[in-house]
């Protein structure tokens, strides 16, 4: 029923999103004569806005064409490595890369957004490596005959994935970056593949920003996970994919919810944001405006992600802290964290994160008992909220050279 109501909203602010941009180009037209006056200016302006904010959108591309190093152009080539039911494996490289150029696995979100939210750390990635990245899949699109998804499947893919890419182009090895919620299952997945002793178990594993363990230094949104019994969740939360979709009959926590949620979180922010893209238009500050949009294109592009694999992560990172406890369960074994010996680890946490909090990231570095300080690092990024350790100026200049770094001081097992 929620899904359909929405489904119902969605065409509703479709259509009036058209008829929205329609009207803000005759009014801006100059062949109009309202356009030369400022009310004419400011209500095109004003429609310019509504028909951005209400307009329906799909998967965006990476669109990563390029890439500058020392000073030299490079077309980058993307390619699907490899092809899963709920995600398949990307590929990013160019000309300029050696054969021995190190190979790194992005293991990005499912948490609402697609992996293209992660663009501008893949773009600052490919100047030195070989990148792959996991492209998950929107669940409200993969079949029910494709079976179920859950925190057991996502530790498989991840290994399936590392196995591919250890193979892949050179028998170097891979180094893996998790970004946010990813970090608790890759953590895992490592583990796993140090206790058996695997010959493709990460050379390095970089997790930035992750919810190793949420009762450091609690957020807002550790609070909203621990506040309510898991069966809110399932009755709030959870919807079924209407029919029109190829996963229909599928249960999911829609990306519709996760959106409202994630700008609920900042919505002064985001109302501001929009009323300066707003003053932009009205002062034809195209390009400023233009890089607003830019942002909110990426920002309100959501997919849904499926019921069992929400859940329990609620349950198991946010609830129960099962990893840090000890108590996290792979195919009904116990992940013995003590397994990973040689898989060198970073954490990274920004100053500013408001959804992990400082200490929660790096609690991994103290579970890996087994491992020697040697191969530990921590690095608090300063002034940096949790977008800004994988996206933007920060990012490029000060948080990536350091895990460019790590990855070549530990390029060999």
């Amino acid at each position: 029923m929620l899904y359909n109501a929405y489904e119902m909203q969605r065409s509703l602010m479709s259509g009036a999103s058209a008829m929205a941009s329609v009207w803000s180009e005759v009014l801006s037209n100059p062949a109009n004569p309202l356009s030369a006056l400022g009310v004419g200016q400011v209500a095109a302006s004003a429609l310019d806005v509504f028909a951005h904010a209400a307009m329906p959108r799909g998967k965006p591309a990476f669109a990563i064409d390029s890439v500058e190093v020392a000073g030299e152009s490079y077309s980058v080539t993307e390619s699907i490595v490899m092809q899963r039911p709920f995600g398949n494996l990307l590929r990013f490289s160019h000309t300029g890369l050696g054969k021995d150029a190190p190979k790194l696995l992005i293991v990005a979100p499912m948490s609402g957004h697609y992996a293209t939210l992660l663009r501008g750390t893949v773009a600052r990635m490919v100047q030195s490596s070989v990148v792959y990245i996991t492209d998950w899949a929107d669940a409200r699109q993969v079949p029910l005959s494709e079976g179920r998804f859950d925190l057991d499947d996502y530790i498989d893919y991840v290994i399936r994935f590392l196995e591919f890419t250890g193979k892949d182009i050179n028998d170097e090895g891979t180094h893996v970056l998790a970004v946010c919620q990813p970090s608790v299952p890759t953590y895992a997945a490592t583990a796993i593949m140090g206790a058996n002793g695997h010959p493709q178990r990460p050379l390095t594993l970089t997790m930035m920003g992750g919810p190793v363990d949420t009762r450091e230094a609690p957020t807002s949104v550790n609070d909203v996970a621990v506040n309510h019994p898991l069966p809110w969740f399932k009755h709030n939360v959870i919807a079924t994919v209407p029919l029109h979709y190829p996963g229909a009959g599928r249960e999911v926590y829609p990306g519709f919810l996760q959106l409202a949620g994630f700008m609920s979180m900042n919505l002064q922010s985001h109302m501001m944001s929009h009323w300066q893209m707003f003053r932009h238009l009205v002062a034809g500050d195209g390009e400023s405006a233009d890089a607003s949009k830019s942002f909110y294109e990426e920002y309100r592009s959501v997919c849904d992600m499926t019921a069992e694999f929400y859940l329990q992560t609620i349950e198991h990172v946010f609830q129960k802290h099962s990893l840090p406890k000890g108590e996290f369960v792979h195919r009904g074994a116990v992940i013995d964290l003590g397994g990973i010996k040689d898989t060198a680890l970073l954490a990274v946490e920004g100053e500013r994160d408001d959804i992990s909090g400082i200490g929660q990231t790096k609690a991994a570095l103290k579970l890996a008992h087994n491992l020697p300080d040697s191969h530990k690092q921590y690095l608090l990024a300063e002034g940096v909220g949790h977008y800004g350790i994988f996206n933007g100026s920060k990012w490029r200049n000060r948080i990536a050279p350091v895990l460019e770094a790590w990855m070549a001081q530990h390029a060999k097992r």
